[in-house]
C-alpha cells in the first residue's frame, strides 16, 4: 500500500506541473526542475483526544502529523500557506538548502515576519541536487510541537537507490506531546525564569502507544511480510527531547542521514536529536510475531525533569497472533553517551567528498545555558532558575534576540538598528570550558543579549567548531544550519584541542543538524556559495527560546547566479 500511495502522489504531482511550470518559466536556469508540485497548506486548529483528554491543536490541513511533501530530485515546490488560526505561523522546510530562495526559508524574525492570522503567504523554492527524507514544521513560538509533516523527495526517474529496493518505505515521525496550549506554555517558561516541563507524552506518527494512559488504541502498526526488507524514514520532529529509537530483536541498518546518503551501518538502535532524519533499513526475519519499536528518552544534562515512559509503535508480522503481547524494545538508558557515539562512530559518506581542506574563516563557537540575575520585582514567580536566577542559553555568551522586524529585510533594505554584524568569531573568554566553567550562579553565569550577525564572503571556506560548556550543565546539543549542510569532520569529549583533534577529510557524513557531544566538540566545514540570511540555532527549543542561535549572513557573489533575489511580493509584514 505504501508504494501504491507513492505512485499516487507522484502521478497527481506530475498531472499538476504542467500548469505552473508556463508560470515559472521565468526561474533561473539550475531551478528549472523536472515538474513543479504545488501544495495547499491551510493552518487550521483540530479537536483530539489523547491520553484522556480532549484540547484543540494547531495543524496543517487538520491532519497530525500534516501531509506528506512528495517531490523528486530538481522538482520546484510551491506550497501556499493560509493562516485560519490566531496564532502566527511560519513554516521552514528542515535541510533543503534553498539555493538563491532564503526568503523562503521560514523561521520568523530570521527571513520573515509571522504569517498573521487570515493571511496568506506563497513558499517557492528548488530541490537543487537533494534527495532523501526531510521535514517541514512550524517556525514560530513552539508550535511545531504539532505543526510538522514530512517531505520525501524520490531520486530523479531511473536512478536507484545505492542499495536494493525495499518492499515498502515507511515514514516514521518522533514527537512529543502536551496536554497544555504550547503557545502559553512557552510564554509562561520564560516568564517564570525557570525549567521547562516534560512534554506528556513521546508519540511515533503521532500515537502514544500502550505505555501511556488512555492510549491502548493509540497506537502506530507497521504490517510486514515475512522475509521482506522495509525503508524506514526516521524523522525526529520533538520538541525539547532527543530520543532513542529501536525495533526489538531486529537490526537496522542506516543508509541515509540528513537526506545524504551514507555507508550502510548496521546497529540495534539509533539517537536523533530533533531536527534529525535517518533512513534505515530493516528485514522481517525473525519469527512470526508482534514486536515493538520504541521511541526512549536521552537526556545528557543533569538535573533535568524529563518524560521517561517509552512510546511505542507495533512492528507486526503478518500471520502474528492478533491482540498477542509485542516483544518489547531495548532501548539504552537514557543518559547512555557511548550508544550516542557508537552510531556517530559509524557515519561515513557513501562516496569519497570534496570536503574543503584550506579555510578562509574559522569559528569557534561555545554552546550552553547561563543564568542571569533577577530583575523582577516579583522574584517567587519569575525567577525560578538555579539560585533565584533566570536560565539563558547562548553562542559565544550571547544570547540572540529575535528583532522587531526579520533579519533579512533589514539586511535587504539596508534598515538600521535591527542587528549588529559582531557576533565573535571567538568566545570573550578561554577557560575550561567542560570542567571548569564558572558556575557560582548567578553572579558569574550571565550571558550577553544581541541580535548579533557574522558575515561571510560569497565562496568563503568555512570552519565552525562548536563546544559545550558546562557553566550549568553539559548537554549534547543538537546545532542546526538553515541554507546549508556541512561536513561533520570531527568531534570528540572534552575541550577542543588542534594539536590532538582527529579529522576525517575523505568520507565524513554531510548532515544539517549536528549533535554537539555532551561535554565535547564537534567540527563542521562548508562552502559559503548561498546567498542570505541563515540561522544557526539549537533545536532544543527551550534552549532557542533562550537564546542559543545566531545569524550567518552570506554576501552576493558576482552575477545572477550568486545574489539573492528580489523578496516576494506576498512576504508577509511584521
Amino acid at each position: 500500500m505504501a508504494n501504491l500511495a507513492t505512485f499516487f502522489f507522484l502521478c497527481l504531482s506530475l498531472l499538476m506541473s504542467s500548469y505552473f511550470q508556463a508560470f515559472h518559466a521565468m526561474a533561473h536556469e539550475w531551478s528549472g526542475g523536472r515538474s513543479t508540485r504545488f501544495y495547499d497548506f491551510k493552518v487550521q486548529t483540530l479537536s483530539v483526544t489523547k491520553l484522556c483528554n480532549t484540547k484543540e491543536i494547531v495543524t496543517i490541513n487538520k491532519m497530525f502529523p500534516g501531509p506528506v511533501v512528495y517531490a523528486q530530485e530538481d522538482d520546484r515546490i510551491i506550497v501556499k500557506v493560509t493562516n485560519e488560526t490566531p496564532y502566527n505561523a511560519t513554516i521552514h522546510w528542515h535541510g533543503v538548502r534553498q539555493k538563491l530562495s532564503c526568503w523562503f526559508d521560514g523561521p520568523s524574525y530570521i527571513t520573515q515576519c509571522p504569517i498573521q492570522a487570515g493571511q496568506t503567504f506563497t513558499y517557492e523554492f528548488t530541490l537543487v541536487k537533494q534527495k532523501g527524507t526531510f521535514f517541514w514544521h512550524a517556525h514560530v513560538s513552539w508550535l511545531r510541537a504539532t505543526v510538522y509533516g514530512a517531505i520525501v523527495v524520490y531520486p530523479k526517474t531511473g536512478v536507484p537507490y545505492p542499495f536494493k529496493n525495499p518492499y515498502e518505505e515507511h515514514i516514521v515521525i518522533l514527537g512529543e506531546y502536551w496536554l497544555r496550549d504550547v503557545v502559553q506554555l512557552e510564554r509562561q517558561v520564560l516568564a517564570s525564569g525557570g525549567a521547562a516541563p516534560p512534554a506528556d507524552a513521546f508519540t511515533i506518527n503521532g500515537h502514544p502507544g500502550p505505555n501511556y494512559n488512555c492510549s491502548g488504541n493509540d497506537v502506530y502498526k507497521i504490517d510486514v511480510v515475512p522475509g521482506k526488507t522495509y525503508l524506514l524514514r526516521l524523522i525526529n520532529a520533538g520538541l525539547n527531547m532527543e530520543n532513542f529509537f529501536a525495533i526489538a530483536n531486529h537490526k537496522i541498518t542506516i543508509v541515509e542521514v540528513d537526506a545524504e546518503y551514507t555507508k550502510p551501518f548496521t546497529t540495534d538502535r539509533v539517537m536523533l536529536g530533533p531536527g534529525q532524519t535517518i533512513n534505515v533499513l530493516v528485514t522481517a526475519d525473525q519469527p512470526v510475531r508482534k514486536y515493538s519499536m520504541a521511541m526512549g528518552p536521552y537526556m545528557s544534562a543533569q538535573n533535568v525533569a524529563f518524560q521517561n515512559i517509552s512510546a511505542i509503535a507495533y512492528f507486526q508480522y503478518i500471520g502474528a497472533v492478533l491482540n498477542s503481547l509485542s516483544l518489547p524494545a531495548k532501548l539504552p538508558s537514557f543518559n547512555d553517551n557511548l550508544a550516542v557515539k557508537t552510531v556517530m562512530d559509524g557515519l561515513r559518506s557513501l562516496n569519497p567528498v570534496n570536503v574543503p581542506k584550506e579555510i578562509d574563516t574559522s569559528l569557534f563557537v561555545t554552546v550552553g545555558l547561563n543564568v542571569n540575575k533577577c530583575r523582577s520585582k516579583t522574584p517567587q514567580q519569575n525567577c525560578r532558575g538555579m539560585n533565584n536566577g533566570t536560565f539563558a542559553s547562548s553562542m559565544n555568551n550571547i544570547s540572540f534576540v529575535n528583532p522587531t522586524i526579520s533579519v533579512l529585510e533589514a539586511y535587504y533594505k539596508k534598515i538600521g538598528g535591527q542587528f549588529t554584524e559582531d557576533f565573535p568569531g571567538a568566545p570573550l573568554q578561554f577557560y575550561d570550558f567542560v570542567n571548569g566553567a564558572p558556575n557560582n550562579a548567578p553572579n558569574n553565569t550571565q550571558a550577553i543579549n544581541g541580535t548579533r550577525t557574522k558575515v561571510l564572503e560569497f565562496g568563503s571556506r568555512v570552519q565552525l567548531i562548536f563546544q559545550d560548556t558546562g557553566t550549568v550543565t553539559t548537554e549534547n546539543h543538537p546545532i542546526h544550519l538553515h541554507g546549508y549542510s556541512f561536513y561533520v569532520v570531527g568531534y570528540g569529549t572534552g575541550n577542543f584541542n588542534p594539536q590532538t583533534a582527529n579529522f576525517n577529510l575523505v568520507d565524513p557524513p554531510y548532515m544539517n543538524t549536528i549533535g554537539v557531544p555532551v561535554g565535547g566538540w564537534a567540527a563542521i566545514r562548508f562552502v559559503a556559495d548561498n546567498p542570505g540570511v541563515w540561522f544557526m540555532h539549537c533545536h532544543l527549543d527551550i534552549h532557542q527560546s533562550w537564546g542559543l542561535g545566531a545569524v550567518l549572513i552570506v554576501e552576493n557573489g558576482e552575477g545572477e547566479l550568486e545574489t539573492l533575489p528580489h523578496p516576494p511580493a506576498d512576504l508577509p509584514q511584521c
